[in-house]
């Protein structure tokens, strides 16, 4: 950047310049209009640029270097015509811009613009907007307002086509050096052109639409997002090439998004970190190590500054109030308050007289008007809370003075709009704990309060109960003859309370005492030069702060005349106060930074501004770092306008320290102001650096003068002891001082933390007998005793070890071009803890006419800008429609209450950008996977930890004496005729229909007599042999069941399939298609409805039915018996094929041999006790694994009658199975998760009516969930705890484990009461709490219930008899010990045979049947189950005597994850995401080239789909140590779940990446 004195331009030429900036940020003319008139204004003072653009880091070389430590540091600045470029207030605009273009150097940033439905994007239209409060002010809130914001609202074109071209990674490139942002000569002169301009505006209003924004050479790299085009829904089971909604074929964009996203996080993260601290176990959470080259203070350590001796001036009152009476009586007709209405005319004018007599009105009225004269209701002492408008200073200060004349507390806080106001509920609890009873209100505010239906004011959210009382005169009667007030000198007694803001949203009342007042003031008159009957405007609020001490104490005290403007005026007339100013030729002013800031824009309408009365300008926000550009902007304006440079007084204050520095008006312009360029780099260090080469990331201070007078001031360490900090260290400012407040009210704990501080020497020697107050203000006292803010400790944010100012990030956002995609002034940035350390969020409202697009290209801008300038990494950047984030009284932002809805997920943002890759730089290392040791090793580190290697077994058939007849026969057929001949009418099968009644019921004689007459068509109609494979296509019933004997007699192999679904034929039928194929069946079995569903119009589009094989239809069976039933000869062969869906999506058939089948129905029998007598309910799927040995085999083998209640039945009548238990009085079900959530679900609020249906569970023992998962705990709870009024015993609930190679391993029945001492009773199933994180290091450790980490696990079920279980390493195959976690094995004569395939491959998966140990037991022939679980002896005994052995399944390790060398399992994450929100009703995660992909089912309105995203990248990375890389938030039911209740996470997969899953919306995650 050229200096400006290498270019004089004419003063008139500067003014034209300084009109047409102002016009383009009006929208008055266009961009083009604009560059056209200004390029013609300064083209003849041009000089010829040379060819490559000039260097915007001139100036910078030329500063020579400083030594830290010597006074030339802080740049004094003479208030000559030439100013220095780094002061401009838009050179932190042009540093934003240089890091951006540096970024652009660095490497592409290709982020992924997030998927959004398009009901989302439109969220609202246009005119359902109103129109934005461009308010930005914010009142001590915190409310990072980034005054005065340094940001240009019109960058050069060129430099803003070539950023944004950066940005989008055009082919562009450019030719100059990182710091020169030009791209050409006339980049270079608009540029200039730029600097001359002689103002650059911050906008804090709403900034101008118009902007160099020029979207032509951008060229999109991105596939276009899916936001405009309504799309079509395609079903999952279809992956056919489908034409999505926006034309681009399945499978193309979203994978091109995550392939992008993947591509960015291969870009060089940040140097890696060393040492870690233990998270309380092996699992290493990094620690930000101090970097040994980051800046230390080297300065010696400071001195306490003094401020000037407070001269007392002999006719100084001896009290406020002796100050009022004196003025009240001698001068009545002075004017003391001027109030205006809303057109800026004097509304009221208040004279000396009428305060006086009028307070001591109010004084009277209160203390012996209310309650009765014996019984007072307020003594003096007490404290009355003072609720007044903004707009009504005179009522105010009549009640304030009222309160102090009758020795009471005022404690002035903001009128409650509604009853539930952002923060009115802390005020609430403020005026409880001060013991308000009393409120004092003006007539028209008490009117404006909201009322109950009988007119009374109702109590608010939180408040005390309040007796409300209107101040007015007419009013209050006259105070008699005789009274009068008691006016005592300035005592200890407590003045006022003023009421304070924390961090966290909390409210804390400062109490002030009388003498401190007095004090205050009288610092005050002193430092500001008061003298009687100034004329003073102010701006502020006048119930606290700056506002209160000039507008009301110190005023009073001088007989001066205040000049009040109102909020609202300012709203709509921004420069009232310079129009007021000019009109009663005032001395002071009390402005903040924004009120410079708004007089600036609107300034242009008003010719005759005469600034020349004023000889002080308090900006009282001069402790934000970024008021300065606000103050350099008004001098630079106004300085033709007589303003004099030396009348601007930044002043510091805080509600603890009350004035902290004022700077003083001078008369000797010779003395500047002083100035401290830092390093931010440094500032974040907690270091004073003057910055000298990183020039972009600079903090431009101001000083606010020194300390006030009679007071002690030094800077301490800001945390742990107060210890003094070195000359060149940031830490907090502290004073000592009368005129300081006392305390916290009624917390003596934080008082003394914060009021009564004794700083320490590095000796550690206390520096003063007398106790500091700290400020909560962060900054150094420079040379001069000159004292500089950096910023507050409430906007302090620590991030590895490093220090960020809220403030410095939120200006940052700011200056990021073009600015008309968020509203100035209306952006939160806070930190919230997630994983050890804070992260930074920032919130900002955007405006209704941004696209996108626009917006996304901003946020990404603003990222990389803070990366840039700050070196931190923003973990949210969130955007929310106008208007919707909370606001304090006075328009700011509301910023702990907009962290609160943050973090409840109730902002509804409508963009969220998510960053947590680049900021999580604590994870632990990812886990190196250890080379294996050898087998010796393995056994004699096991003997030596006196570990047992993980084995155990059911009961051992052979030895078990039993009657059971069954057993000499060697085939299911055989029993089925057995049992015909000797038992003919023994009911063995009862199917119920939805009302509960019978639909259909099997003796064993007819079961026989029909499987005869099935086995007699399959040999005359299908022609089949023997050895035939059969589908038997059957809803669960007895037809399924007859089907299944009937092929048994023909000498056929069945195989079940679930019949398609009627109204679902498109994703069902191809299932059963595919089973069919594989299975080769040679025909189809079936009932006629279903054959005409096969042949239908539906069932032709789904899949090609010419190619079905015969089907027949069982419902028409041939009279005639068979001639002869088939035996078979090989027990060996198979006798059905049991094929399953996995949750992996695999279909796999296994192969079921009779021996297998009879072995598996004895063991069932065994565990189970099951005999003719007894009856037993089941509701399950009959098509495989346990379900169908259940429900067609079980019953026939034992003789017991089985129930059958099919479970689609129970989405007619929920409670249809429960009755039925109840109704049989059955001690033993069976059921699956499913119906089990079903009746959870459904029968939750229908417990009493069921009850008096006479629904009863107590004669239950067993109730067996039938599963292939690890033990869903949380529901068997919930199940349990609900349905215990209903008689269900709390151990009656257990579960089974079974896969594909066996397809039961475990069963529990529950042996309760009596039975329990009746022979082979099973203890009760036992619950462990394991450590999470060890399971991921596939290690069993076990904790307490309730410890961090911990995960509760049920055992799996009593081990079946017969049945030996080992625990092996999934890849060496070795024995494990007890302690680990490894695949189960299993050996047991009902294993499976083997996979049925057909294309032979059997070899890929022939060890999971028959899999051999490496080492130990090398014999013993396995089958693997692919589950990983582990082995526990419990303490616990069976009947034997044995102890037992619980098995624990974790989860199946086709589905388990290998994330940063570490073992997840699915389900754990996804109960961590389900806890997070209560929208939330389901979750599923996979991964896709190691990314962590999170879908989440939303049950509330479409507008909360983008509050999840944060929600669940959080808990994720704090429960799991894992960065989720997309969040996909889908509609109810988008989830596959199989017939199980199992999620299908593969098919899931596989509808994302192929686009069909219709989200509502996508985050990816940087």
């Amino acid at each position: 950047m050229a200096d400006r004195d290498t270019l004089p331009l004419p003063l008139e030429v500067r003014d034209r310049l300084a009109e047409l900036e102002l016009e383009l940020s009006e929208g008055d003319i266009t961009q083009k209009g604009y560059e056209k008139k200004r390029s013609k204004l300064i083209g003849a003072f041009l000089p010829k640029a040379p060819g490559k653009g000039m260097d915007p880091s001139v100036p910078h070389e030329r500063r020579t270097p400083v030594t830290p430590g010597s006074s030339s540091r802080y740049h004094r600045r003479r208030s000559s015509g030439s100013r220095d470029e780094r002061y401009r207030s838009d050179v932190h605009t042009e540093a934003v811009q240089a890091a951006l273009a540096k970024q652009k150097e660095r490497g592409k940033m290709a982020v992924p613009m997030p998927s959004k439905r398009r009901s989302l994007v439109v969220q609202s239209s246009m005119d359902a907007y109103t129109p934005p409060d461009t308010s930005s002010g914010s009142e001590e809130e915190g409310s990072m307002q980034g005054e005065g914001t340094p940001t240009s609202s019109q960058g050069s074109i060129n430099m803003e086509n070539w950023i944004s071209r950066a940005i989008h990674g055009s082919t562009t490139s450019s030719t100059t050096s990182s710091s020169s942002t030009q791209s050409g000569g006339s980049g270079a002169a608009s540029r200039l052109a730029d600097v001359m301009g002689q103002t650059h505006l911050e906008n804090h209003s709403t900034p101008p639409d118009v902007t160099g924004y020029t979207t032509d050479s951008i060229q999109v790299e991105r596939p276009q997002g899916s936001t405009t085009a309504s799309r079509a829904t395609p079903k999952y089971g279809n992956a056919e090439l489908m034409e999505t909604g926006d034309g681009v074929p399945v499978g193309g964009r979203v994978s091109a998004k995550i392939q992008q996203l993947v591509n960015t996080l291969k870009r060089p993260k940040r140097p890696p970190l060393r040492e870690f601290f233990v998270d309380d176990f092996e699992e290493l959470l990094e620690v930000q190590q101090p970097d040994p080259n980051q800046p230390k203070a080297e300065g010696a350590q400071m001195l306490a500054m003094r401020g000037e001796q407070l001269g007392v001036v002999t006719n100084w009152p001896p009290s406020l109030e002796a100050a009022l009476q004196r003025w009240g009586t001698i001068s009545p007709k002075a004017p003391c308050l001027t109030t205006m209405d809303t057109n800026g005319k004097p509304l009221y004018i208040l004279t000396y007289g009428k305060l006086w007599v009028r307070s001591m009105k109010v004084a009277y009225n209160i203390l012996h008007k209310l309650g009765s004269k014996q019984e007072p209701m307020v003594r003096p002492g007490d404290r009355v809370a003072l609720v007044f408008p903004n707009n009504d200073p005179a009522a105010f200060m009549v009640a304030f003075y009222g309160c102090l004349l009758a020795e009471l507390v005022p404690v002035p806080i903001e009128v409650p709009l509604t009853r539930k106001d952002a923060g009115s509920q802390q005020i609430g609890f403020l005026l409880g704990s001060c013991g308000v009873t009393v409120a004092l209100t003006s007539d028209a505010c008490h009117k404006g309060l909201p009322k109950s239906t009988t007119g009374e004011i109702p109590q608010f959210k939180g408040w005390p109960k309040l007796l409300w009382f209107v101040t007015e005169s007419k009013h209050l009667s006259k105070p008699p003859r005789d009274w009068f007030p008691h006016i005592k000198d300035a005592n200890n007694d407590t003045a006022y309370i003023e009421y304070k803001t924390c961090k966290d949203g909390s409210v804390l009342g400062v109490t002030v005492m009388r003498i401190a007042l007095l004090t205050h003031c009288q610092a005050l008159t002193q430092s500001c030069g008061y003298t009687e009957a100034e004329t003073i405007v102010n701006v502020l609020d006048f119930k606290k702060d700056v506002g209160l001490w000039h507008g009301i104490l110190t005023s009073v005290m001088n007989m001066m005349h205040v000049i009040s403007i109102p909020y609202s005026l300012m709203k709509v007339n921004p420069l009232s106060w310079i129009q007021k100013v000019c009109q009663y030729k005032a001395k002071v002013a009390c402005v903040k930074s924004r009120d410079m800031h708004w007089a600036l824009v609107a300034h242009k309408d008003q010719r005759d501004v005469n600034l020349s009365s004023l000889r002080m300008l308090v900006v009282a926000d001069g402790s934000n770092p970024w008021s300065i550009s606000s103050c350099d902007a008004f001098l630079n304006v106004f300085q033709s306008k007589g303003l004099k440079p030396e009348v601007i007084c930044p002043c510091a204050s805080s509600p603890e320290a009350l004035t902290v520095a004022i700077r003083r008006p001078t008369d000797d312009s010779n003395q500047p102001p002083g100035r401290g360029v830092l390093s931010m780099q440094g500032l974040s260090h907690g270091v004073i650096r003057v910055d000298s080469e990183e020039k972009l990331s600079v903090l431009t201070l101001q000083d606010v003068g020194t300390a006030m007078p009679g007071a002690l001031m030094c800077v301490v360490k800001p945390d742990g002891v107060p210890q003094l900090c070195k000359t060149d260290e940031i830490g907090e400012l502290c004073v000592c001082s009368v005129a300081t407040g006392t305390s916290y009210y009624g917390l003596s704990g934080m008082t003394k933390n914060t009021f009564e501080v004794f700083p320490m020497n590095s000796v550690g020697a206390p520096i003063s007998e007398y106790p500091f107050t700290r400020t909560g203000l962060l900054g150094f006292v420079g040379p001069g005793g000159l004292c500089f803010i950096a910023g507050k400790m409430d906007g302090l944010m620590v991030v590895g070890g490093r220090r960020h100012n809220a403030d410095d990030i939120v200006a940052t956002a700011l200056a990021v071009e073009p600015m008309k995609f968020v509203y100035r002034g209306r952006i939160a940035v806070f930190s919230i803890t997630v994983l050890h350390d804070e992260r930074i969020v920032v919130v900002a409202e955007q405006r209704p006419d941004s696209t996108e697009e626009d917006s996304f290209q901003w946020m990404s801008r603003v990222l990389q800008a803070i990366d840039g300038i700050h070196q931190v990494g923003v973990y949210c950047l969130a955007l929310v429609p106008s208007n919707t984030l909370p606001k304090t009284p006075l328009g700011g932002i509301h910023l702990s209450e907009t962290k609160q809805l943050f973090l409840e997920g109730s902002l509804h943002p409508c963009n969220v950008l998510m960053c947590p890759h680049t900021c999580v730089t604590n994870l632990p290392k990812p886990r190196q996977k250890q080379p294996e040791i050898g087998p010796a090793s393995v056994m004699v580190g096991n003997l030596v930890s006196g570990k047992r290697i993980a084995q155990a077994s059911g009961r051992d058939l052979g030895q078990m004496e039993d009657n059971d007849q069954a057993r000499k026969f060697l085939f299911l057929s055989e029993v089925l005729q057995w049992r015909a001949q000797t038992t003919p009418d023994h009911v063995l099968y009862t199917l119920l229909n939805s009302r509960g009644t019978i639909a259909s019921s099997l003796s064993c004689v007819q079961l026989h007599k029909r499987a005869e007459k099935i086995a007699t068509m399959l040999a005359e109609r299908g022609h089949l042999q023997d050895g035939d494979h059969v589908a038997l296509v059957y809803p669960p019933g007895i037809d399924l069941i007859a089907a299944f004997y009937g092929c048994l007699y023909a000498g056929c192999v069945p195989i079940t399939v679930r019949p398609p679904h009627p109204q679902n034929i498109a994703t069902t039928l191809p299932t059963v298609k595919m089973i069919v194929e594989v299975s080769r069946s040679a025909c189809m079995m079936t009932t006629a409805v279903i054959c005409k569903l096969l042949r239908s119009k539906e069932a032709s589009a789904a899949v090609d039915v010419r190619t079905w094989p015969p089907v027949l239809d069982t419902d028409d069976l041939p009279k005639k018996k068979p001639p002869l039933l088939y035996k078979p000869s090989n027990p060996d062969t198979l006798a059905y094929l049991d094929f399953s869906v996995s949750t992996t999506g695999m279909l796999a058939g296994v192969k079921m041999s009779h021996t297998a089948t009879s072995a598996f129905c004895r063991s069932i029998k065994l565990q189970c006790e099951l005999y003719p007598s007894r009856e037993v309910a089941i509701c399950l799927d009959p098509y495989c694994g346990l379900g169908f040995v259940i429900w067609c085999l079980c019953s026939v083998y034992s003789g017991h009658q089985s129930i059958l209640i099919p479970p689609s039945e129970l989405e007619v009548n929920p409670a249809l199975w429960l009755l039925a238990v109840s109704q049989y009085k059955v001690r033993d079900t069976f059921c699956s998760y499913s119906v089990m959530e079903l009746c959870t679900k459904g029968l939750g609020l229908q417990t009493e009516s069921l009850k008096s249906r006479g629904l009863d569970l107590s004669r239950v023992r067993t109730c067996v969930v039938v599963a292939e998962e690890r033990p869903r705990i949380a529901l068997t709870q919930s199940f349990s705890k609900l349905f215990k009024d209903l008689g269900l015993h709390p151990r009656a609930v257990s579960t089974s484990f079974g896969c594909r190679v066996n397809l039961a391993v475990c069963l529990q029945p529950h042996r309760l009461g009596k039975l329990a001492d009746q022979g082979t009773s099973g203890p009760d199933p036992t619950t462990v709490y394991v450590d999470m994180r060890a399971l991921r290091h596939d290690r069993v450790r076990l904790v307490e219930r309730g410890s961090p980490h911990s995960l509760p696990l049920m055992e799996s079920g009593k081990i079946l008899p017969g049945v030996r279980i080992i625990i092996a390493n999934p890849e060496t195959k070795g024995p494990l010990g007890d302690s680990h976690l490894g695949e189960i094995w299993v050996c047991s004569g009902h294993n499976a045979s083997g996979y049925f395939t057909v294309y032979g491959d059997e070899a890929l998966q022939s060890d999971h049947f028959n899999s051999r140990l490496s080492f130990g037991d090398t014999q013993t022939i396995w089958a693997r189950t692919g589950y990983l679980g582990f082995l526990r002896r419990t303490d616990l005994t069976d009947a034997s005597g044995e102890r037992h052995d619980a098995l624990y399944v974790v989860g199946a390790l086709d589905e388990a994850m290998e994330l940063r060398g570490m073992r997840y399992h699915p389900i754990d994450i996804e109960t961590s995401v389900i806890r997070t929100h209560k929208s939330i009703t389901e979750c599923a995660v996979f991964t896709w080239t190691n990314l962590l992909v999170v879908v989440v089912e939303l049950d509330g309105s479409e507008q909360e789909a983008l509050d999840l995203v944060p929600l669940v990248t959080n808990v994720v990375l704090e429960e799991h140590y894992l960065i989720v890389g997309v969040v996909v938030v889908v509609d109810i039911g988008v989830i596959p779940i199989n017939s199980r209740g199992e999620k299908q996470r593969m098919h899931l997969r596989d509808g994302f990446l192929a686009d069909q899953l219709d989200p509502i919306y996508v985050a990816y995650n940087m």
